[in-house]
Parts: C-alpha cells; sequence; structure tokens
C-alpha cells in the first residue's frame, strides 16, 4: 500500500449555492462590513450588473462595464482609482473570469473585499491567482488579498450562457480539475473534488447542448465548477495552464476556446507520466482515454477544436512554443521544446490528440 504523505491548505471564503440565492446579496454585502458596493461587469453583462446593481438601493456605488480578457494593467488602474474616488468599501464581480480578475486587481492594491457572482464555469472565483497583462505578456501570480470572500453560486443567473460558450467555460473547469489531479501538491481531499467535478461537468454538458434552459444541468454543471474552481485554487497548476496563459496573453486568444482546444493534447503530453491522474479522468468522464475522451467530450457537444480556428496564425506557434518552454511551470513530465512545438501544432490543426 503506497504511503500517504500530504499537505491540504484549506482556503478561507464562504459559498451561497442554489436557484435564487442572488436573493441573498444585500445580506450577504453587509456580512462583509460593507455599505458602498463597486458592480464590475463586461460590457456584454451591463444588463445583468444593472439587474444585481439594483438590489442593492442606495448601497450601490456605480456600475463599471469595461473588464475584458487577460486584464489588461491600464483598465486595472482606471478601475482602482474608480473605487476610490467613489469611496466603494467592496466591489462585487458579476460575470466570469474576466470580470472576477479584474476584481482580483483592484483588491491586490486596495484591499477591498470582493464578492463574486460567477455566470461561467471559470472557476476563478474559489482561487488566489490573479493575472495581469502589460506589454503583450500575461504575469500571473498568487495572493491571499485577492481571494473573494464570499461566492454567490445561482443557476438562474447562467440559463442565458450561450450554449457553445457553456461548453468551453465547463471543459475550461475540467481543465483546473485535470490538472489538480497530477498537481505537484496533490492531495486525497483535492483529488476527490476534482474527479467529482469533472464527473458533474461532464453529465451537465451535453444536458445543456440538448436544452439549454436545464436547470437541474444548469446546476450539476455550476456544481461542477465550484468543485473545479476550488481545485484550482487549493494546488498547483502545470502545463497545460502555462499554455493557455502563453496563447492568451501574448496572442489574445479567447480564454475557454483556448483551454479547450489545448487540454486534450497535454493530457496526451502527460499521459505516461500520470496514469492515477488519467485513470481518474477517464473514469468521470466515461472514456477508456483521458485525451481522447475530453476531446471527443468538447467535439461532441460543439466546441472548437483547433487553433486555427479561433485565431491562431500558423506563425505564432513557433514563438508560442519558445515562450511556453523558456520559463516553465512544474510538471510531471519534463518539459521538451520539440515536443511542446508538435503538441502546439497538434492544437492548431484540431488533430485527435496522440
Amino acid at each position: 500500500m503506497q504511503k500517504l504523505e500530504f499537505i491540504y491548505q484549506a482556503r478561507p471564503g464562504r459559498v451561497v449555492f442554489g436557484v435564487g440565492s442572488l436573493q441573498h446579496l444585500e445580506r450577504e454585502v453587509l456580512e462583509l462590513g460593507a455599505q458602498r458596493a463597486l458592480v464590475l461587469c463586461t460590457p456584454e453583462q451591463r444588463k445583468t450588473a444593472e439587474m444585481v446593481a439594483s438590489r442593492l438601493g442606495a448601497r450601490m456605488a456605480a456600475v463599471f462595464d469595461k473588464a475584458v480578457m487577460h486584464v489588461p494593467i491600464e483598465l486595472a488602474r482606471e478601475a482602482r482609482a474608480l473605487a476610490r474616488q467613489l469611496n466603494a468599501d467592496c466591489a462585487i464581480a458579476v460575470g466570469g473570469g474576466s470580470t472576477v480578475g479584474l476584481g482580483k486587481a483592484i483588491a491586490m492594491d486596495s484591499g477591498l473585499p470582493i464578492l463574486a457572482i460567477p455566470t461561467t464555469y471559470a472557476g476563478s472565483e474559489m482561487t488566489a491567482i490573479y493575472g495581469i497583462t502589460e506589454g503583450g505578456l500575461k504575469k500571473t501570480g498568487t495572493d491571499v488579498r485577492v481571494l473573494p470572500r464570499t461566492v454567490i453560486y445561482d443557476p438562474d443567473l447562467t440559463v442565458t450562457l450561450p450554449v457553445g460558450l457553456s461548453v468551453t467555460s465547463g471543459i475550461n473547469a475540467i481543465a483546473h480539475a485535470a490538472e489538480a489531479l497530477y498537481s505537484r501538491d496533490a492531495n486525497p481531499v483535492i483529488s476527490l473534488m476534482a474527479e467529482e467535478g469533472i464527473a458533474s461537468l461532464a453529465r451537465a454538458l451535453p444536458g445543456i447542448v440538448a436544452n439549454s434552459t436545464d436547470i437541474n444541468a444548469r446546476s450539476q454543471a455550476l456544481y461542477g465548477a465550484w468543485l473545479c474552481g476550488t481545485t484550482l485554487g487549493s494546488v498547483g497548476m502545470a502545463l497545460h495552464h502555462k499554455l493557455c496563459h502563453t496563447l492568451g496573453g501574448s496572442f489574445n486568444l479567447p480564454h475557454a476556446q483556448t483551454h479547450t482546444i489545448v487540454l486534450p493534447h497535454a493530457l496526451a503530453y502527460n499521459r505516461q507520466a500520470a496514469p492515477d491522474a488519467m485513470t481518474r479522468i477517464a473514469r468521470a468522464i466515461g472514456a477508456d482515454d483521458a485525451a481522447i475522451g475530453v476531446y471527443e467530450l468538447a467535439k461532441g457537444n460543439g466546441a472548437p477544436v483547433a487553433l486555427k480556428d479561433i485565431g491562431m496564425k500558423a506563425e505564432d506557434v513557433e514563438k508560442a512554443a519558445e515562450i511556453a518552454s523558456s520559463n516553465p511551470y512544474w510538471n510531471p513530465r519534463p518539459i521538451e521544446r520539440e515536443a511542446i512545438r508538435a503538441l502546439l501544432q497538434d492544437a492548431f490543426d484540431g488533430v485527435s490528440p496522440h
């Protein structure tokens, strides 16, 4: 029997989960000791953010609707300045990873508590990981100050998430749990959550594709996203996340779609080095092989499977391989420059993982 040795570090945070749980927003703001909230969103989420803000009445300072992917440092500075100008004592991030990321950038500088209301399955709300893009490079780090203090998960708010984005957002979440299973600091508690999170999303996504308003499927997907986000926030990530940070920060590729396309190939790269993790991933999605199973889950539910189809240029494959190999994250299989180049070429072409 294998000897058990591990460290498990729980992250602070309060989770309010359930259909209709947005009704508790004002209570949760008061629980933070806050009185004046700056509501953050993307331009596309303005209507939802205004609906959320209307529940706060006089406790709402303003709606800031400029959140974008990869958090450009100029935008973070603008939002921080507005929060100071309005004397906001908390920020409410309504949306996905872009909005939560902006909230984290504010918190890191100001110490404002963040309340997150996810409308996608990104999982960023459960992590102390931040990312800011400056000069064409995305810099990431970990700081407990940026971890949202409270997260309200209301499946009702995900019903309008387009089916295509639901699928890619869900597989983005699966990527967090998949890498948690072969992380250098993996532990039994997180591995249980990771496998359950992957299984929940793998069950939910076909249901959402069949009926986008199926609240049970939406609830299962959001539950899975919470579990996968928790794993992302609790252990280190590896090759897959390094590749996606490179592709997103340096080539401005869309976040969820990039994760969806790269994940099967990153799993194939690590297949022999992390057999136990691959067994658990395959079991969770009901497949014989983890890498091929994730590829088929994406393709079978209409998600893109080729980087060339989401805006990457053929000449960028070489550059991406160079960036990703130059300062790699820890990975169960050593990073080999030519193998990474081949991995990215397969992801660019959209072929099934070897």
